[in-house]
């Protein structure tokens, strides 16, 4: 069943005109002649909302439950829900940007590739009935995301099964080497504060250089994380941050999770934080500044210490 919004709009003011027009666009509303906007039933509460705000404002407005009378007229109600045309749209924006990967740097390739995703996942929010060109466009993000990481992060992990994390005692992980790929970008540098902070004061990083190969080799007696055979790797959905949070005890802390959020969605997407585009600007441009890898992990460091002491980060 569906939720049918029959609504007059009020002739002044303009303002809520625009307003409740763009929040029919918002919901992704089907509109079935001017005036009739339909939803799925589960969404009715959101329509009842708009009719108050019309009412408020003079106009008339009332929702309703539409029933199909047979499965010909279902079809003819789910056509209007078909979301092709804008996923067609949204796979033009990605496959520009792959086309043009080579020749941007890599903040601004993944500042590109945040957007395309924010877009799909915008419109995955509408896409009330996906079918197949839903599953097609996040197969091509999918792929997009691994050419970028091709061009600029070679090596990077693919997820094992989330099948539980083990606890680890860090007393067993003190004065150790850790190894990770060269030129490390925000899940790596992450990382390495986290274990100098939180779990091996002393650490000392080996940078890996040979990411050709898969598995990447790691040297004896060294820890690795962050690529595909790995000690510390991506698991399920969550990245190598969290992973290595989660061993030794430390996901429980809220100003870590803050942390852990901006991580998150810069290195793999999902849910959107405030705090990411500006730690990704100022990564960004402390790699641009340092050339050795232990400098800018130093560097990132303070970033992330003032991550984690910003006010409102225990919120």
């Amino acid at each position: 069943m569906w939720a049918i919004l029959i609504v007059t709009l009020p002739t002044q003011p303009n303002a809520v005109r625009l307003r409740i027009w763009r929040a029919l666009k918002a919901l992704g509303c089907a509109a079935l002649r001017d005036g009739a906007y339909l939803l799925p039933d589960t969404h009715a509460p959101a329509l009842g909302s708009l009719a108050a705000e019309v009412r408020e404002h003079g106009g008339a407005a009332s929702v309703m439950t539409l029933s199909p009378r047979d499965e010909a007229q279902r079809d003819e109600v789910l056509a209007q829900f078909d979301r092709t045309e804008a996923y067609a749209l949204w796979r033009e924006t990605a496959t520009a940007l792959q086309f043009e990967i080579e020749a941007l740097g890599e903040t601004e390739a993944r500042r590109r590739l945040r957007g395309v995703a924010d877009a799909l996942q915008a419109l995955r929010g509408i896409d009330y009935y996906p079918g197949p060109a839903a599953e097609q466009a996040e197969a091509e993000l999918l792929a997009l995301r691994r050419a970028l990481d091709a061009r600029f992060s070679k090596g990077e992990p693919q997820p094992r099964a989330d099948d539980g994390i083990v606890r680890l005692d860090k007393a067993k992980f003190q004065g150790k080497r850790w190894a990770t790929r060269a030129r490390p970008w925000v899940d790596r540098l992450a990382c390495a504060w986290l274990v100098r902070r939180f779990i091996d004061p002393a650490a000392e990083f080996v940078w890996l250089d040979d990411v050709g190969r898969s598995p990447i080799r790691t040297p004896r007696g060294v820890v690795g994380f962050d690529y595909d055979g790995a000690r510390f790797t991506h698991v399920g959905t969550r990245v190598t941050f969290e992973v290595i949070a989660a061993s030794f005890g430390l996901e429980s802390d809220p100003r870590l999770r803050r942390v852990a959020g901006a991580v998150h969605y810069l290195d793999v997407g999902g849910i959107p934080v405030p705090e990411a585009a500006g730690l990704e600007a100022v990564l960004g441009g402390l790699r641009e500044v340092h050339a050795k890898d232990d400098k800018l992990v130093a560097a990132a460091a303070a970033v992330f210490d003032a991550l984690y002491a910003a006010p409102g980060a225990s919120s």
